[in-house]
């Protein structure tokens, strides 16, 4: 049966375990050319590095090629319809498509139009499942599970794709979840705690996932400068003292905006290690959609 992973909720939890458990291995080295022959196309309708990277060193050292599409040159400049673009590299033979849009719902849409799996990259707002699932697994190999553990999410929830992953996948996982943010960027969930002040979250926190403000997103400024908002939201090494809370951010960080240099060199922030395992969880994901059919 032909699989998608366009939002968390598409894998059961006892196939994210599989799938996390397969990141373990091939974080340690374990795995072969199990995509060899296969063919993974890559198109992205918003500036990532990241992500984009992430998945076509995953695809290729599982030994599948690799296709990067430049939206920029491509006949969506032209007018064709995304369904329109989607069947036509659907046509080429793909194992699978990752795509990445701005508006949200877009892979759900284009998964009903091709035959090859559609994974979400991150649309809109919405969803970015790989990204809460590699945070998952960052946050389980620093705390042995997330199970029973206070997790606090800290800035521009709202408008968010990375938070709305995490928040539906976490407490999936039995976390506890608390979000921090100013009024304007808190979203209307009705069964997550919502703090306003971040020294609140860090008395019982053991882990915190700071986020960058989607200002790209916003209709208006909402902070005559990022600085006043880091003032009240910023983590600081000197804010987290000698507490033993493990730090995530999906990228990229606005320096002394979100997080302040020297937070960001503690051991206990892990961002270059979610993009190691990043890798490892994205070939976990491919190597389950395309051979899992």
């Amino acid at each position: 049966m032909l699989r998608h992973l366009t939002d968390t909720r598409d894998f059961s939890k006892e196939e994210i375990k599989e799938i996390l458990l397969k990141a373990s291995q091939f974080l340690n080295g374990d795995y072969t050319d199990t995509l060899k022959k296969k063919l993974v196309i890559n198109i992205f309708f918003e500036n990532s590095t990241r992500t984009r990277s992430s998945f076509e060193v995953a695809a290729k050292r599982l030994g599948a090629e690799v296709v990067n599409l430049d939206v920029a040159t491509s006949s969506s400049t032209k007018g064709e319809t995304l369904s329109d673009t989607a069947t036509n590299l659907d046509a080429m033979g793909p194992s699978a498509i990752v795509i990445r849009h701005s508006n949200p719902g877009v892979p759900k849409i284009l998964s009903r139009y091709v035959k090859s799996s559609i994974v979400n990259g991150g649309d809109g707002a919405y969803a970015h499942p790989t990204q809460a699932l590699l945070d998952l697994f960052t946050l389980n190999k620093a705390l042995g599970s997330v199970e029973g553990k206070n997790i606090t999410i800290v800035g521009d929830i709202k408008n968010s794709r990375v938070a709305n992953s995490n928040i539906e996948l976490l407490q999936r996982f039995n976390a506890n979840v608390t979000l921090v943010a100013p009024v304007h960027f808190m979203p209307s969930y009705s069964n997550v705690r919502k703090l306003y002040k971040l020294e609140d979250a860090i008395k019982d926190t053991d882990a915190i996932i700071s986020l960058r403000t989607q200002t790209e997103r916003h209709q208006y400024p909402i902070y005559a400068s990022l600085k006043d908002y880091a003032l009240d939201y910023k983590i600081t090494k000197k804010l987290i003292g000698d507490k033993k809370i493990f730090l995530l951010h999906p990228g990229p960080v606005h320096r002394n905006i979100d997080i302040d240099d020297d937070m960001l060199e503690d051991e206990r922030t892990l961002v270059l290690k979610q993009v190691e395992n990043g890798v490892a969880v994205r070939m976990a994901v491919l190597e389950k959609l395309i051979l899992d059919r």
